[in-house]
Parts: structure tokens; C-alpha cells; sequence
């Protein structure tokens, strides 16, 4: 009697969503996309972690509890990686079943920092299972021996198929499973090919599963398209607890961590870091280093004091006016937003008497990095008036402050947190909004100049 064939289901996946269809579409009905739906056919699990048969009806261990037994979250016990700048973005170190997703451009570092914070985990809490699908054992080895990675603890494996992973990770119960990358896993269970949507959806959702059953926290590391999202259906962002997103200028060797999403912290804190032949290395004081190549006595140049998070940082906006070289300005910004300078300049000559809309203007924020917080608003203002007049801004002087369309300046938080660093760099003068000036307690040995429009903020640093 011939044996029967096994069924397999077949659908459509969205790769730009992820929605399922059971047939072939020209446009996704959910996204709208167009010749977005790839073949996904699934077959009956062979091997592995996928085979294992499902519990019996009341057999379950998870059982409802009530949320006052469900204990505090402040109990939890973190898992520090001995890296203070990347236990600081996740929100004091890794948590226990936690999903840590990290992504980044081709060649930033992400498979270093991620060789040195095994390494932390490892001398702090004994063996880690790392999983690489891009690279053999020999050149993970090469890498991790150059950046001091070098703890027995330290357990590689090359290997892309998910259930011998997870085989592996179920025998050793290490501390910490990470897998470079997502995009080279892939599962039996689905026939498509490594890095499609259903393959990328299907191994993160055993993973995550993996994760919460077992309170291994697991780390991935996503590949980034030409657009800068991690590659993958989106709902990839979704499953994970944690994106961090590792950035930098391709010639400049430094590098900026960021916490696109985090349910176990803070999303406004940032890592900042330097790439040595030895491996990237701690930036500790980054206002001091973004403010040390800073030109004295140019026209356009201005200092503001920003935050991420907690941490208040300084930056140097730098500002160009220049006569138009068509017919209509030309505007160019890098690290803020182009749309905040269109309406600052509408602001200075609506406001301040200062038409500067004909002309073609850049800003720029020196050192690479990216502000987007409100109070900067005075600061480029005052940049682009120091351009178009010629007049340098003292350099010991900070300014600060949001601005609104009625040209008025209005408060930011946390003044002192930003005063104080000031002070620790040598600053002496500080412009800032008025109603901040009326509430501090302390002046922190700065001479502060309250305003209250933008007219006021440029006499007073004329």
C-alpha cells in the first residue's frame, strides 16, 4: 500500500506587511502594495523543537494569577553586560526571556559590539551560545579573539538551521542565545528560502516563544535595507521586546546606539562609542568630544545644550548663508530636521525682521550626531543670524530654548541637568527662556540671560 503524501499548505505573504492571503493578489488588501505577496508553503515539521508534540488539554504550567501576585518589575534581576554606555540603552542591562533586536548599516559594528557584550556576559554569568549564520567558526573566532572576546564561557556555532539552534540552546541553558543573523536562519517547517518574510516572521516567533518559556534572553542581529529599516516584514519590530539601532558615518569612527523600541526602559537614552583597531570603545563624555574640533571666533557657529533621555549633551549647530545660486534657496540640513529650519526661517522673518528665505542654507550639527528635541529651536535661529550678519557668537556662551510661531521663547525641561554641564565644560553665559530663569534654584557660576522672544535672544548676543 503506497504511503500517503504529506499535505502541505500553500499562501501569500505581504512583504511589506505581512498579511497572509490564500491566493495571489496584484496588491496587498491591507497595505496596498503593489507585486508585494511572495509563495509560502508550508509543510509538516520534521526534526527539532518544531516536531515536539503540543501538551494535552490541562496540562498547561502557565496559569492566570492576579496582577497584585504578579510581583514588581524593579525585582527583576538584569543581566549587566559590562558595558555601561549599552546597559544604559537597554535600561540597566538585559532582561531575563527577554527579545533584543539589533540592527544597523553594513559595516558599522554590530557583530563587534555584539562579540564584546558575550564577553561581559560571559565573565559576569557563565556560558553563551553564539550563533552565526554568516560566518564560519574560524573567522567569528578571528573576530572575537581582536576585540578580547576570549572567555571559555564563549560557545560559537555556525549553523543556520533553527531547530539544531534551539536542539543546542535546550541542552546547554546558556545565560545568553545570540544569532548573526536573522535574515541567514531558517526553519524546515516552511519551504521558502532564508531571508523571505515567512521565514524571517516564522523563526522569530519560535524564538520569542523560546525565550518566554525558557527566560533565555536571546539576541538578533538584523540586516538594514537602502532605506535604513531593518530588513523584514515590520510586524519583525513588533514581536521583539527591544530595537536598538547601531549608526554611524562611514568615515567617521564614531558610533551612536539607539533604543528604537524598549518595554523594559527608556527609548530617548543613547550609547555613543569609538571604533579602534581594538574594538569600539566608550565614549564617556560625549559633549566634551563632540565639542573638541569647534572653530573659534566663526560666524554661524553655535553651541546648544540637548538631552537623550536623562543625559544632557552639547553640540556644536553649525549654520551657512550663502547668496542663492539659482533662482529660488536651496536648503540642505544634516542632523536636524529640514522641516524645523523651514519654519525657523519663517519665525526670523516674520518675527525677527530677518529674511533669509531667498538664500540657500545649511545646517549642520558637527560630530554626526542627530537632535530632534525642541530646545535646540533657539540655537539654530541664533546660528543662522550669526551666518547671515558675520558675527561670530562668543564662545563661552550656551543658548537653549524652543521657539514658537509668535516668535516667543518658551521653556524646556531640565535645566539644570544642562546648566550644570555647561559649567563642568567652562562655559560662562547662558541664554535661555525666562520662565526657566524665574524657576531655577541655582545659576551653577553661569551669567544667565532670560528672553522671552527671539528678537531679545539676538540682541542680547549681538
Amino acid at each position: 500500500m503506497a504511503k500517503a503524501k504529506s499535505k502541505t499548505k500553500t499562501s501569500y505573504v505581504c512583504q511589506s506587511c505581512g498579511h497572509n492571503a490564500p491566493k495571489w493578489l496584484g496588491r496587498c488588501p491591507q497595505c496596498g502594495e503593489w507585486n508585494s505577496l511572495v509563495e509560502e508553503v508550508r509543510r509538516p515539521a520534521g526534526r527539532g523543537i518544531a516536531a515536539r508534540p503540543a501538551a494535552s488539554a490541562g496540562s498547561h504550567a502557565n496559569k492566570p494569577i492576579s496582577i497584585a501576585d504578579a510581583g514588581n518589575a524593579d525585582d527583576i534581576e538584569r543581566l549587566r553586560c559590562g558595558i555601561d554606555e549599552l546597559d544604559r540603552v537597554l535600561g540597566a542591562g538585559l532582561v531575563p526571556g527577554s527579545l533584543v533586536l539589533l540592527g544597523g548599516d553594513p559595516g558599522v559594528g554590530k557583530s563587534t559590539l555584539l562579540a564584546q557584550m558575550l564577553q561581559g556576559i560571559a565573565e559576569e554569568h557563565g556560558r553563551i551560545l553564539y550563533a552565526s549564520g554568516e560566518e564560519s567558526v574560524a573567522q567569528t573566532s578571528l573576530r572575537a579573539k581582536r576585540v578580547g572576546a576570549t572567555n571559555k564561557g564563549l560557545t560559537l556555532f555556525a549553523e543556520t538551521n533553527l531547530d539544531a539552534i534551539l536542539d543546542h540552546a535546550l541542552e546547554m541553558r546558556p545565560a545568553v542565545l545570540a544569532i548573526d543573523s536573522i535574515q541567514t536562519v531558517h526553519c524546515d517547517a516552511l519551504d521558502s528560502i532564508p531571508g523571505s518574510v515567512g521565514q524571517v516572521r516564522e523563526c522569530t516567533g519560535r524564538l520569542m516563544a523560546f525565550s518566554k518559556t525558557s527566560s533565555i534572553p536571546t539576541i538578533l542581529v538584523g540586516h538594514v535595507t537602502k532605506e535604513g529599516s531593518i530588513a523584514g516584514p515590520k510586524t519583525l519590530e513588533h514581536m521583539v521586546d527591544t530595537v536598538l539601532h547601531f549608526e554611524g558615518e562611514g568615515t567617521s569612527p564614531y558610533r551612536i546606539l539607539r533604543a528604537i523600541k524598549n518595554r523594559f526602559g527608556s527609548t530617548q537614552e543613547i550609547g555613543v562609542f569609538e571604533m579602534r583597531g581594538s574594538g569600539l570603545c566608550e565614549v564617556l563624555n560625549p559633549s566634551e568630544l563632540f565639542l573638541a574640533e569647534r572653530p573659534e571666533g566663526a560666524p554661524g557657529s553655535v553651541v546648544v545644550a540637548t538631552l537623550e533621555g536623562t543625559r544632557p549633551i552639547l553640540v556644536e549647530v553649525q549654520a551657512l548663508v550663502a547668496p542663492p545660486a539659482a533662482n529660488f534657496g536651496r536648503r540642505t540640513c544634516a542632523g536636524v530636521d529640514s522641516n524645523r529650519v523651514a519654519l525657523l526661517l519663517a519665525v526670523l522673518a516674520k518675527r525677527a525682521g530677518l529674511d533669509l528665505v531667498p538664500e540657500d542654507i545649511f545646517v549642520n550639527v558637527a560630530g554626526g550626531v542627530r537632535v530632534s528635541e525642541p530646545a535646540v529651536d533657539l540655537g539654530i535661529a541664533v546660528a543662522l543670524a550669526s551666518s547671515a550678519y558675520d558675527k561670530a557668537v562668543d564662545g563661552k556662551t550656551l543658548v537653549f530654548g524652543e521657539v514658537g510661531l509668535a516668535g516667543e521663547i518658551r521653556a524646556v525641561n531640565m535645566v539644570d541637568v544642562r546648566l550644570s554641564e555647561a559649567a563642568k565644560l567652562g562655559f560662562e553665559r547662558c541664554v535661555l527662556p525666562e520662565q526657566n530663569l524665574l524657576r531655577l534654584e541655582s545659576d551653577h557660576g553661569l551669567k544667565l540671560i532670560g528672553v522671552s522672544n527671539v528678537k531679545e535672544a539676538l540682541r542680547a548676543l549681538a
